[in-house]
């Protein structure tokens, strides 16, 4: 029998209305690790959503590498259900390869990204679709209510706001978004959370609606932990750099260099004048000598690794003209 359905809206909620170009215009994308006690409910509640909303959308599972039986149970369940497609990793390469992984596959302009856990209803799907009709690009999911690790969560995404001039207040939550932006944004490992960062520092425009976090069913989570935090705090650092520098890394490097050497050479005409008056410094003029070389030496560095970034900077943009162009 099928696992009872999690709807998140109230009896009294109207039901979603979904455009016609976009019933079946859309793909839900499922990177899936090790969820072989999920799976069957999992598309359970597909279908009966799809079949209650009318929809006929994809449905894209993208196995990630499990051990567990993932990836057979999957396809045992695409047999009863239309539009399925079940790929596979090999080994587990992490959830931003297996949503890259989905992208290219999809034969569909919009995406719906759902997590395999079921922890989001499968209903908010066709609220997603319809924030997608009114014209926005992507649109994100903001977790409401009481959930675990929300202190974490609530700390992480007001940073990412300072940082990111951003219009939402989730970065890492259920998502909808144009087939095309996934496939244009290079992503790297674990660069999943910051998707939506990278797609509005292009252009593309973002909305956000509410919807509710349901504890997890079956299994065990994969992204937890004290290191997860870090990670994520560092990788937050290394986007907010690669977004402000990557167009102009000289103004980092090179800035950085010319003011180095810049005080190097303050601090060598205050040795001359030290030298000349004959005021005998306590430590000697040494130590004074050894921080101009110190100095110099570093801004000169600083200064070519920006003129080296400045010529990496344009071949990626011409590499990123020619695909565009292709």
């Amino acid at each position: 029998m099928d696992a009872p359905l999690a709807v998140s809206t109230s009896a009294s909620t109207p039901l979603p209305v979904v455009p016609a170009a976009l019933r079946a215009n859309f793909a839900v994308l499922i990177p899936a690790f090790d969820e072989v006690e999920n799976v069957p409910a999992l598309f359970a509640e597909l279908r009966r959503t799809f079949e209650k909303h009318g929809l006929a959308g994809e449905i894209i599972l993208v196995d990630d590498g499990s051990r567990d039986g993932t990836y057979e149970a999957a396809r045992h369940e695409a047999v009863n259900t239309p539009r399925t497609k079940v790929l596979r990793h090999r080994r587990n390469l992490g959830k931003t390869e297996a949503m890259v992984t989905g992208a290219f596959a999809a034969e569909t302009e919009f995406l719906v990204l759902f997590d395999a856990d079921l922890q989001h209803s499968t209903e908010e799907i066709p609220r997603f679709l319809e924030k997608l009709g009114e014209g926005w690009d992507i649109v994100t999911g903001r977790k409401v209510g009481q959930y675990e690790k929300r202190g974490v969560s609530s700390a992480y995404n007001r940073l990412s706001q300072t940082l990111f001039d951003v219009p939402v207040r989730d970065l890492n939550s259920m998502k909808a978004f144009r087939t095309e932006i996934l496939r244009e944004i290079p992503l790297r490992h674990d660069w999943h959370r910051f998707f939506v960062v990278l797609a509005h520092a292009r252009g593309y425009r973002v909305s956000e609606i509410d919807i509710e976090l349901f504890p997890r069913r079956a299994g065990v989570a994969k992204f937890s932990g004290r290191r997860r935090v870090l990670v994520g705090v560092g990788d937050l650092v290394v986007v907010w750099f690669y977004l402000k520098f990557s167009e102009k890394p000289m103004q980092f490097f090179g800035g950085g260099g010319l003011l180095l050497m810049l005080a190097g050479i303050l601090v060598g005409l205050t040795t001359i004048v030290l030298r000349v008056g004959g005021w005998m410094p306590p430590f000697g003029y040494r130590p004074l000598l050894t921080l101009v070389v110190l100095l110099e030496t570093m801004g000169v560095v600083l200064f070519g690794f920006g003129f080296m970034a400045e010529l990496i900077a344009t071949l990626r943009a011409e590499v990123e003209d020619l695909r565009r162009r292709r």
